[in-house]
């Protein structure tokens, strides 16, 4: 009788009988990594909270890491390979199709552009989740290797570029980040940074609202520079409004201010670090006074703050988003930098460190180059063999030997996520072939012509290579899979390989040797710095027995030890830096502020991807997709709240819904970013009931930072118009 009941009703009455387990996991949802406690009971999810054995985040979480179950069932979510037909009508619809046939038609359009075009013609986008998992990191070159490219891109440039270009030109490496010891600081000036909504980026710093209260509770002192008072902000002992892309007006004024008073003092970085007075000479110009014509804080305030850092026993200059994707950003994280420096607040406990983490990727993968070509079109510079992401469009659009003809995009969303979106959504149609690794049919992956559907993220197991380089404090963690995939299913690094696989054979060559990740990450763990040589005796099995993680202490210093230039020195006076101060002086050569209204984001503790806007536990809530405007800038243009009104760019408008907020700076109004799921033929049920609008359909591929190529994202000029 039972074998006639529903399926449903069968597994209901088994579920009685299975047993509850409980799995520990770290969140990938963000750079926070935060330690998680999932029960199961069968296939069923039954809770997910935080882990309070977990010496990074201490059991605090934020409602993304809830939101796990969302994705693993997710409906939407594809669970094998698809291709797009295009049907006579015009209509687009999918069909369901092997592996075997899924990847023989990749491999061989790769194969047939290769040779008929040149690899050049095969291009490369890589969103931001492939670095939270590390099968993308480990396995990507089984494929990439065979197609060397020019043509590659990634979410990077339209994110942390210019820190990469900072570490690279004093510290010798892309990925030595200089890490706020939050824990033991006495000061901490914040630019551009909202960490209690993005949980630390670029700092992997879980639980910091209770980090930033204990520093305050003993006695140390928060300042926020933003254009809008965000939680962060709202929470800082002092916040100051700035306008939008002046940061390193302001920031060349602290060090000018540092340089003239004589508050100087590298301490015992002055053994390594040459070229300070180099820099001196060449902030000089940048007093306080003539930066308070354009970032709107007061020539008195810059210099107290200056003072009040110099001062400090412990201090830490930090800045992201904001001050890294605008027209400046390489030139303000390389001032953030010589801040620290100059003060003698780099590798100082309570200032910023470098991590030593356990699978130390530093000293084992290149440094990263610079500048080595550019790009066919428009002549912007590589990165890391990376083209800007905002060139992107033109690339396809544009005929000539390296046009792109094939595209390969890997766990993002470049229709959303880069500037001029629409440009992008026109010139997608235009290719030849196109392949997405990816789990959904969205605004970028519908004009695929294969998915290639990867596993849940709770359906293999997983390390945090990427994130752990960045954390407040150095600790390991392992995580098992939580649920078994089913056989007919592959990992994301498993269809690397087999790409891999076939496209070598095809020519002639003899594929890399496959190993699993973790038996990679257990040689990182055993060879590394807390090794088998060590107390620590790492493996991949001793953090089997500790599945809530390992603590290896605080950060220390370690320089020189760590630095890999050549000469085991910090030289400050960097050359593309210095000459790209005479840009920004030639830019704020005015005595006043421009008057446009300027867009900047913003971001969520409930969003930091498109695709999150796919589940309920995300999304729910008062709406979050409005544009924030300060009242008197509503007055001014004659809108209303709640109401409509056009929001138009050089390069493209939308309609939007305004919110007065007295959180702006006048003259200023922020769109979040990742929405705009109004375009047809996506496959995100949750996200199209909650579309918003794109801020990147306003944004413009033209507004760049000159000297590093990343996008301006922030600061762009915009107009505001009622809507009738």
């Amino acid at each position: 009788m039972l074998k006639n009941l529903p399926s449903p009703l069968r597994k209901n009455n088994d579920r009685e009988h299975t047993m509850i387990e409980t799995h520990y996991r770290a969140c990938h949802l963000c750079e926070a990594i935060c330690g998680v406690l999932i029960e199961t009971r069968g296939e069923e999810i039954l809770s997910i909270k935080g882990d309070p054995d977990d010496p990074l985040s201490r059991g605090h979480i934020c409602p993304k890491a809830v939101a796990l179950q969302d994705i693993h069932e997710d409906p939407d979510r594809l669970r094998y390979p698809v291709k797009r037909i295009d049907n006579d009508d015009g209509s687009v619809s999918w069909m369901q199709i092997s592996w075997d046939e899924a990847l023989d038609t990749t491999a061989n359009a790769l194969i047939k552009a290769r040779n008929e075009h040149g690899v050049d013609s095969i291009g490369v986008y890589l969103g931001n989740p492939s670095v939270h998992n590390y099968g993308m990191l480990t396995h990507q070159n089984h494929l990439f290797r065979w197609l060397r490219t020019r043509n590659r891109f990634s979410a990077t440039s339209v994110d942390q570029l210019p820190h990469h270009l900072a570490s690279l030109w004093l510290f010798g490496h892309k990925s030595l980040f200089p890490i706020p010891d939050i824990d033991r600081s006495d000061y901490f000036l914040m630019l551009g940074a909202n960490p209690l909504a993005s949980n630390g980026s670029i700092w992997t710093v879980p639980d910091v609202k209770k980090r930033i209260k204990d520093m305050q509770a003993r006695g140390g002192k928060l300042v926020v520079l933003d254009p809008r008072r965000t939680e962060t902000a709202a929470l800082a002992d002092e916040h100051l409004f700035v306008a939008p892309g002046s940061d390193a007006l302001f920031l060349a004024a602290v060090l000018h201010t540092l340089f003239d008073e004589g508050l100087a003092e590298p301490g015992r970085l002055q053994d390594f670090v040459t070229g300070l007075d180099k820099v001196a000479t060449a902030v000089a110009p940048f007093t306080p006074e003539h930066a308070a014509n354009h970032t709107g804080i007061d020539a008195e305030t810059t210099r107290r703050i200056a003072r009040e850092f110099a001062a400090a026993d412990a201090a830490i200059c930090y800045g992201r988003m904001g001050v890294s994707t605008q027209r400046f950003g390489a030139l303000c994280q390389w001032l953030i930098q010589l801040i620290n420096i100059a003060t003698g607040n780099l590798d100082r406990e309570g200032g910023s460190l470098f991590t030593l983490p356990a699978v130390d990727q530093v000293p084992r993968t290149g440094p990263g180059g610079f500048d080595r070509h550019r790009s066919r079109v428009r002549n912007l510079p590589e990165f890391d063999r990376e083209l800007p992401a905002a060139a992107m469009a033109e690339e396809i659009t544009t005929p000539g030997d390296g046009q792109i003809r094939v595209l390969f995009t890997g766990a993002g969303n470049p229709v959303l996520s880069t500037p001029d979106g629409a440009a992008l959504d026109d010139a997608l149609p235009q290719l030849e072939f196109m392949v997405s690794l990816d789990p959904y049919i969205n605004e970028t992956t519908r004009h695929a012509h294969i998915i290639l559907p990867p596993t849940s993220p709770l359906e293999h197991d997983h390390y945090d290579i990427a994130f752990h380089i960045n954390a407040v404090r150095n600790t390991a963690r392992y995580s098992e899979a939580v649920f078994a995939p089913a056989a007919d299913k592959l990992h994301d690094w498993e269809i690397f390989t087999a790409l891999g696989e076939r496209v070598a054979l095809a020519l002639g060559e003899e594929a890399k040797e496959n190993m699993p990740p973790h038996q990679l990450v257990d040689i990182g763990l055993q060879f590394g710095p807390y090794g088998k040589d060590t107390e620590h005796d790492l493996s991949l099995d001793k953090l089997r027995e500790h599945p809530s993680g390992v603590d290896l202490g605080p950060l220390k210093p370690m320089l020189p030890e760590r630095l890999l230039t050549a000469d085991k020195t910090i030289a400050c006076a960097t050359p593309q830096a210095i000459a790209d101060l005479g840009r920004l002086a030639q830019e704020f050569s005015g005595e006043d502020r421009d008057a446009s209204l300027r867009l900047i984001g913003r971001r969520h503790v409930r969003s930091n991807n498109s695709w999150m806007h796919n589940y309920h536990r995300l999304v729910k809530g008062k709406a979050r997709d409005q544009l924030l405007v300060h009242p008197d800038d509503m007055a001014a243009h004659a809108l209303t709240d709640g109401g409509q009104a056009l929001l138009r760019s050089r390069s493209g408008e939308v309609t939007v819904t305004v919110q007065a907020s007295t959180d702006m700076m006048p003259g200023v109004v922020s769109l979040p970013h990742g929405f705009g799921h109004h375009r047809k033929g996506i496959r995100m049920d949750t996200a199209v009931a909650n579309a918003g609008v794109s801020c990147n359909d306003v944004t413009d591929a033209a507004y760049l930072d000159e000297l590093s190529g990343n996008a301006a994202v922030n600061g762009v000029p915009v107009t505001l118009s009622a809507v009738q």
